[in-house]
């Protein structure tokens, strides 16, 4: 490929100007209109007003977003970038990293892990390939995800293949014994019965198989794609050449298309099914990742909070979804409740009291999570709210980046709301604890948050835990839990 690739890291909730975004991505002043206005329409820029506070935050919040024309001088305004993964517009390749790495400005190491990170969240979250972005007239086919999803299909299950059953006589195959029986004639000697001809199966792929050499050919294209993209380090998927051959050797695309869909209709292997509509979509939207005015390609989040949440639930035992009655508490289920109730069902719901009825809406509060463990022969009941936020606690400098007071008053409730249910199964211990990232390698204990109405009742403070993003999604990605006695609390 001719194109020359311009491929940049730049960090989630940093402050930009259009004179940096000119500089980094190397574009003219025409140029960087067009790339603002188009990842803005997907919503993965935002504008924030040029202040000397807004340069110092690092998060975002609605309030602080403005709506700006995109010509709007070159100091008017900051830019944002609401998303973690990678995205390609045109032949620019933006790198993404999450807003807690601090110390680097190129991590490739961190960023390979987020990436796997992203992958298991997706399927945790049982989501398709998102084969568009946008809609109307921003809709874009989202040929990264396509490519992606081909070559990680491709080494988990290889080449698209059909195969030809034969049926020999006496052949090398597996005997096919019914057959033998139902069509032959046994000898008996000494009281066992004998065949002479036995009939055999084998299977035998056809190695010219059109499909086989179209998928073949689409991966080499694939992957050769991510290669001039300089992605295959970061995905760490190895570039493949499986074809010589080019689409054009396959027919015109009408012609591949019709192909495709009449295999289709005959094959009934699900695996096969997805991959051909996935051929077909590659085919059919004809275009390439990097070419010039040709949409954007996305692989990321604009919702990373949600992947910090998921993997805070996974490493630390979340225990919300488990039936009371399969807790392991050191006092049995106490009486009157039932065992198949799940430890969220017990948070309260609201009571809307009219004249003579009452409504129960089905919304409450709901804790991030909750986990149950015993230390020193005594259960600990502990409330956990993972936060993705960069909080400045320090003395001398101004509190930022820290939840808000609904934040600090809901996990006090939270423990309100589970009083009767520790209290009958005699649970003494609770303890309270935001859980925030940190690019550190150790967890550091920041604090806590609190207000003295509610600690007066007996409540328990928020503890504030800054947790090594690192270490944690490691324990993500391999499927362990983090010890909780480490936190301290």
């Amino acid at each position: 490929m001719d194109i020359k690739i311009c491929s940049r890291y730049v960090r989630e909730q940093q402050r930009y100007t259009k004179n940096q975004l000119r500089s980094l991505f190397a574009y003219d002043d025409v140029g960087i209109e067009k790339f603002i206005k188009s990842l803005k329409s997907y919503g993965v820029l935002k504008t924030v007003a040029n202040t000397a506070e807004q340069k110092e935050l690092t998060d975002l919040v609605d309030e602080d977003v403005r709506v700006m024309d995109e010509t709007a001088g070159n100091d008017d305004c900051y830019y944002v970038f609401t998303y973690v993964g990678v995205i390609t517009i045109g032949n620019r390749v933006i790198k993404v990293y999450p807003k807690y790495i601090l110390s680097e400005s190129e991590p490739l190491a961190r960023m390979k892990q987020v990436v796997k990170v992203l992958e298991r969240y997706s399927h945790s979250e049982e989501q398709i390939i998102n084969l568009f972005n946008g809609d109307g007239d921003n809709r874009s086919f989202n040929v990264l995800a396509v490519i992606l999803y081909l070559l990680n299909d491709y080494y988990e299950y290889g080449v698209y293949n059909n195969t030809e059953d034969i049926l020999e006589v006496n052949g090398e195959g597996d005997i096919l014994w019914n057959r033998t029986i139902d069509d032959g004639f046994a000898i008996i000697e000494e009281g066992r019965p004998y065949y002479t001809k036995l009939i055999t199966h084998r299977s035998v792929e056809d190695e010219m198989d059109y499909f086989k050499r179209l998928h073949e050919c689409i991966l080499t294209e694939s992957s050769k794609q991510l290669h001039d993209a300089g992605l295959e380090e970061l995905f760490e998927i190895e570039t493949i050449s499986l074809s010589d051959e080019s689409l054009e050797d396959f027919g015109e695309k009408e012609y591949i298309l019709e192909r495709i869909m009449k295999e289709l209709n005959v094959q009934f292997n699900t695996h096969r099914q997805i991959l051909l509509k996935t051929l077909y979509t590659y085919v059919s939207q004809d275009r390439k990742m990097l070419e010039e005015n040709q949409g954007i390609s996305m692989f990321g989040t604009t919702a990373f909070y949600a992947v910090w949440e998921k993997a805070c639930s996974a490493v630390f035992g979340n225990k919300l979804g488990v039936a009371i009655g399969q807790l392991q508490m050191k006092k049995p289920l106490a009486a009157g409740y039932n065992k198949k109730t799940k430890l969220i069902d017990l948070v309260e719901k609201p009571k809307w009291c009219g004249n003579g009825f009452i409504h129960e809406p089905k919304d409450t509060l709901i804790p991030d999570l909750i986990t149950i463990n015993e230390y020193n022969g005594q259960d600990w009941f502990i409330i956990f709210d993972a936060k993705y936020y960069l909080i400045q606690l320090e003395k001398g400098r101004t509190l930022r980046g820290n939840p808000g007071v609904g934040d600090v008053v809901k996990q006090y409730m939270y423990q309100l709301a589970y009083s009767k249910f520790l209290a009958d199964h005699h649970i003494t211990v609770v303890k309270n604890c935001f859980l925030l990232p940190t690019e550190n390698k150790e967890i550091i204990n920041k604090g806590k948050a609190k207000l003295d109405m509610l600690s007066e009742l007996g409540l328990e403070d928020i503890q504030i835990r800054l947790i090594p993003a690192d270490l944690l999604f490691d324990c993500y990605l391999s499927r362990k839990k983090m010890a909780i006695e480490k936190l301290e609390l």
